[in-house]
């Protein structure tokens, strides 16, 4: 599918990090993009220096998510392009001297990270079958989903339970939905990043970062989110890859801490 004018986009989590090295790209291809965020102030603020809108959005909430779509829709035509950034990353401990894990955070995590992402794309994809297949595009394609998993699908690091239970089961339902979508021209994917400098890397003390940096076999640094957004873009224009997560980690493979 090519990215351009008639290829509106929708970024959760585009108020910053990856989702919003994915609004940057996209804009600068052309394409119409709204990002869904809760970070109102930051995400108002890329919008108006990219030209995109913006529409606070809680991604756990079905009402929240289909007004921002609706929203977005009514401006820029229904999305063809949807990549699922938003998450959350709290650490904790299965059991230990603080105790049993907190089973509300537990919820949380899923909720936005799991929940969220299948949401977004259920509600975004049943909007791209009833909108009929792209003009023009050869493969009668309707729409491209990506979302994001994590390295901690496969190789989750003490203290997230959590986020590695969300990110495994966001990896394993890229195939399924994959195959619920393909009679409808919709592809869907995942990226599985590794250690990248996103903000909340970025607030971490320079020793922790640089730490993290060597631990990365080639090229040995964080990632950049550009280096997120160009592989995302890649996925969308690639019409052949589907059903696919893709490592973009510089050969890592976690340790245990």
């Amino acid at each position: 599918m090519k990215i351009g004018a008639g290829t509106p986009a929708i970024i959760t989590g585009g108020a910053s990090g990856l989702g919003e090295a994915c609004a940057r790209e996209l804009r600068a291809r052309g394409a119409p993009v709204a990002i869904l965020d809760m970070q109102k102030d930051l995400g108002e603020a890329v919008a108006a220096d990219i030209g995109s809108l913006f529409y606070e959005t809680d991604v756990t909430s079905d009402d929240s998510v289909r007004a921002a779509l609706d929203q977005a829709a009514a401006a820029h035509g229904v999305a063809r392009i949807v990549i699922n950034c938003a998450g959350i990353a709290p650490a904790m401990k299965t059991a230990g001297s603080k105790g049993a894990h907190d089973m509300g955070l537990f919820e949380k995590v899923v909720a936005v990270n799991l929940f969220g992402t299948m949401r977004v794309m259920a509600f975004a994809a049943q909007a791209m079958i009833e909108a009929g297949p792209v003009d023009g595009d050869p493969d009668g394609a309707r729409g491209v989903v990506v979302n994001t998993a994590s390295v901690a699908a496969y190789e989750g690091q003490m203290g997230q339970a959590a986020y590695s239970a969300s990110k495994g089961a966001v990896a394993t339902l890229t195939l399924p939905a994959a195959r619920d979508l393909s009679r409808d021209g919709i592809r869907v994917c995942a990226i599985a990043p590794g250690t990248f400098g996103t903000p909340m890397l970025r607030g971490l003390p320079q020793e922790v970062q640089d730490s993290l940096a060597k631990q990365v076999p080639c090229p040995s640094r964080l990632g950049d989110p550009a280096e997120y957004a160009a592989l995302a873009c890649f996925i969308v224009e690639c019409s052949y890859i589907n059903g696919e997560n893709i490592r973009i980690d510089g050969a890592i493979r976690m340790g245990a801490r």
